[in-house]
């Protein structure tokens, strides 16, 4: 139903605004008596086979949602009537900030793809800290966190730190974001020196804290195997967690999307369908060179049970899916779960 007659009609209009438009329907929905209800019962797929014990947190099922889609926490309560099994909000950022001029999200239908360069559009972390103080359900929830734009690489591991601090009460586990396209200078945090001094500091904060929240890193799907090395490497040295792979690509190809209109759409983050490849690529490469050293949380390219499958048999011990849950809608994540299950 989702696929024939709403999808289509959501993609009539602009993709952000479609964003909020069925997330408002979604928070409608939910505030009707019993729909909640009823939402989990058509949504959710229950069995202890689907549980994962990950960085001492029980995951009810292995497919999370991931960050971008919920970035301001504000509706963490009614994704979860959907069957998450986690759910990563985010990127969150100190100082709130508007993002990047509109329009920033843009849809590639024939790739079963989006391009957005939204640029860290949140409210900051103390709004959303204040939302989850208010949340009802049980879901995992974990807090994506960045720097704000106008903060320079020098001072990033204070926007880091103020972040942790701000959401530590609030959220299950953390993951850096050093990998976005979007916001000018980033991606310079994933060199070596700068993310050891970078997570080494969080890593000092969270030992500080009366119990230790997982840290996970967010990488790109386009760094060279060197720079993997060098990520199993600082892994290793920090200590963290673990590592979500990945984030969005900024290579264009290949692509079935004319070349004319994409180059009209311009710079940002490629996700969807044709990252797929690469992003199971880098698990695996991950797993195997790191001789499975740490857990791998797999995202990219995963719309259907098969995709899912793919990134888990790559060595991924849960799965997230943001562009495929526009693509294939709410019952996504019991699809995958069934087939799983």
């Amino acid at each position: 139903m989702y696929r024939i007659f709403i999808k289509p009609l959501f993609f009539l209009l602009p993709a952000e605004r479609a964003h909020y438009t069925a997330m408002s329907l979604l928070r409608g929905v939910c505030r009707i008596p019993g729909f909640s209800a009823l939402m989990r019962a058509m949504f959710q797929k229950k069995s202890t086979t689907l549980q994962r014990n990950l960085f001492g947190l029980t995951f009810e099922n292995p497919v999370g949602l991931a960050a971008g889609f919920d970035k301001d926490a504000r509706w963490v309560d009614e994704l979860a009537t959907l069957g998450f099994g986690f759910i990563e909000i985010g990127t969150l950022t100190p100082k709130a900030q508007p993002g990047n001029e509109k329009p920033r999200l843009f849809r590639l239908p024939e790739d079963e793809a989006l391009i957005n360069r939204m640029g860290f559009n949140n409210g900051g972390a103390a709004e959303a800290a204040d939302r989850l103080k208010k949340r009802k359900s049980r879901v995992i929830v974990g807090g994506n966190i960045g720097k704000n734009k106008l903060t320079p690489n020098e001072e990033a591991v204070s926007d880091y730190l103020s972040c942790f601090e701000t959401l530590y009460a609030h959220v299950d586990y953390f993951a850096v974001n050093v990998s976005s396209p979007n916001t000018p200078g980033l991606r310079a945090l994933q060199e070596k020196e700068p993310l050891l001094h970078l997570l080494n500091s969080l890593q000092q904060a969270n030992q500080r804290t009366p119990k230790r929240k997982p840290i996970l890193l967010k990488i790109a799907p386009d760094l060279t195997d060197e720079q993997l090395n060098d990520i199993i490497d600082i892994v290793r040295e920090s200590g963290i967690d673990g590592v979500i792979a990945t984030n969005t690509t900024i290579a264009r190809e290949p692509l079935s999307t004319p070349a004319g209109e994409v180059e009209a759409i311009g710079m940002g983050g490629l996700s969807g369908k044709p990252l797929s490849k690469r992003s199971t690529e880098v698990i695996r490469y991950l797993k195997t060179k790191s001789n499975n050293a740490f857990p791998v949380i797999g995202v990219g390219g995963i719309h259907t049970p098969e995709d899912a499958l793919e990134k888990l048999e790559a060595g991924a011990d849960l799965i997230q899916v943001y562009t495929g849950f526009i693509y294939e809608g709410p019952a996504i994540v019991k699809n995958i779960c069934s087939a799983l299950a």
